[in-house]
C-alpha cells in the first residue's frame, strides 16, 4: 500500500503562490489516481483537484480553475499542486490522497490512502 507525505505549505500573502508536493512510497504509485482536498477550520473537507494515473486527465473544483494546477511525476512518485493567485479563503490544511486510477470528481470517500496534510495560510 502506498504512503503519502505532503510538503510545501506555509504562510503567503494574498496574490502569492505556493507549490505543494505529495511524495508517495511504493512502486505502484503510477496505478493510483491522486487527489488534493482541503479542510479549513470549522468547515468540511472539500475537493480541490484530481489527476488520473497517467497525468493525462485533470479535474478541478470551480473555485480553483485557472489558479491551481495539479500535475504528477510518476518517475519521482510525486504529485504536485501549484497554487497561484492565492486568496485568504484558500487558507486550510491541504491533504493529498490516493484513489482509483480515474478519480474524476469523486468524493473523498473513494480515496483509500491519505497524507497527514500540510497547512497553507494566506494573509490579506
Amino acid at each position: 500500500q502506498v504512503q503519502l507525505v505532503e510538503s510545501g505549505g506555509g504562510l503567503v500573502q494574498a496574490g502569492g503562490s505556493l507549490r505543494l508536493s505529495c511524495a508517495a512510497s511504493g512502486r505502484i504509485f503510477s496505478t493510483y489516481g491522486m487527489g488534493w482536498f482541503r479542510q479549513a477550520p470549522g468547515k468540511e473537507r472539500e475537493f480541490v483537484a484530481a489527476i488520473n494515473w497517467s497525468g493525462g486527465r485533470t479535474y478541478y473544483a470551480d473555485s480553483m480553475k485557472g489558479r491551481f494546477t495539479i500535475s504528477r511525476d510518476n518517475a519521482k512518485n510525486t504529485v504536485y499542486l501549484q497554487m497561484d493567485s492565492l486568496k485568504p479563503e484558500d487558507t486550510a490544511v491541504y491533504h493529498c490522497a490516493a484513489g482509483p486510477p480515474e478519480p474524476g470528481y469523486s468524493a473523498s470517500n473513494v480515496y483509500g490512502v491519505w497524507g497527514q496534510g500540510t497547512r497553507v495560510t494566506v494573509s490579506s
